[in-house]
């Protein structure tokens, strides 16, 4: 899958596409749905299946800290999309300039005279351009005379409708992790690289390995039953999500004791799957407390899957 990072990058040689645009966020069932679409779209014209996203997420841009959490990471992002067999990713970065181009400019100049679009695929309710003005019809209006196939999405979710982004942050936010799961169609997972912490873990007793949380809201929060991969290996561990009320910890970060493991993984890539939720994340008075309280969560999290009777 080709990466194409802003609109600057777009050669002569991707002209001539069938594209959907969208944010993507968790790329869950419903997105499939979109995807399978637009696969065969790309099929029946002969042309790259292209989606479109931007970073940040527009309502990031805009909202800043009172955005939706987001579900998913561009690395992750890519990674799902690259799986469901698309053939290029085009991201955009979102900044003031961007969101000053009107309506008309962005279809004319980036997806007709830059990209070819034969076929494009958007949400009926799809807003864009500056302050907004841009919508389904006015793409479909353009797209009449222009050659351009305007197709909605729901054209393709229609098995899916209960499945959004929105749905899937409330199961997560609830701990219901199964619910996620059935809408995700895959383990509600987080991603990074392997950073230093505090190392308070480890005068605990407790090793952890730590990826920093740069969204500016986190779906999740809590301790839970995880399974992490580093490249191909496979670790059963506990995690906490959060900011270390006990240590007054302002800076959101995911915390995990990989089980029976201590190699130096600092600096490698983590791929975290959330599995159960054990409870939510509080503060301890004391250490001991917080000590005890984290045998316990080990204890729990090793009986999930199935290392203790």
């Amino acid at each position: 899958m080709e990466l194409i990072r802003g609109i600057h990058n777009i050669r002569a040689h991707h002209f001539g596409c069938v594209l959907t645009i969208g944010n993507f966020d968790g790329v869950h069932l419903g997105h499939a749905e979109v995807i399978k679409g637009l696969l065969s779209d790309a099929k029946a014209h002969n042309l790259p299946s292209t989606v479109m996203l931007f970073e940040p997420q527009p309502q990031e841009f805009f909202a800043k800290q009172n955005a939706p959490a987001r579900l998913t990471r561009l690395r992750d992002k890519l990674r799902l999309l690259k799986a469901l067999g698309i053939a290029r990713v085009i991201c955009i970065s979102f900044n003031q300039q961007f969101a000053n181009v009107s309506a008309e400019q962005f279809v004319n100049d980036v997806l007709l005279s830059k990209l070819g679009v034969k076929a494009l695929t958007v949400g009926d309710d799809f807003r864009f351009g500056k302050q907004r003005k841009g919508n389904f019809e006015l793409l479909t209006r353009i797209g009449e005379k222009a050659g351009m196939d305007v197709k909605s999405t729901a054209s393709f979710r229609q098995l899916n409708a209960r499945v959004s982004s929105t749905l899937i942050r409330e199961a997560l936010a609830s701990g219901d992790l199964l619910n996620a799961k059935v809408m995700l169609g895959h383990d509600y997972a987080i991603s990074g690289r392997v950073i230093h912490g505090w190392e308070k873990g480890r005068e605990l007793g407790f090793r952890t390995a730590n990826i920093a949380l740069k969204r500016q809201v986190c779906p999740v929060n809590g301790v839970f039953a995880v399974r992490a991969f580093i490249g191909s290996q496979q670790i059963f561990g506990v995690a906490n999500i959060g900011n270390k009320p006990t240590f007054n910890g302002t800076r959101a970060l995911l915390e995990v004791h990989l089980f029976d493991f201590s190699q130096d993984i600092y600096g490698q890539f983590m791929h975290v799957e959330l599995i159960k939720k054990l409870r939510d994340e509080k503060k301890f008075e004391t250490l001991t407390q917080l000590t005890a309280q984290i045998a316990t969560d080990v204890a729990a999290a090793k009986q999930c899957f199935g290392l203790i009777r």
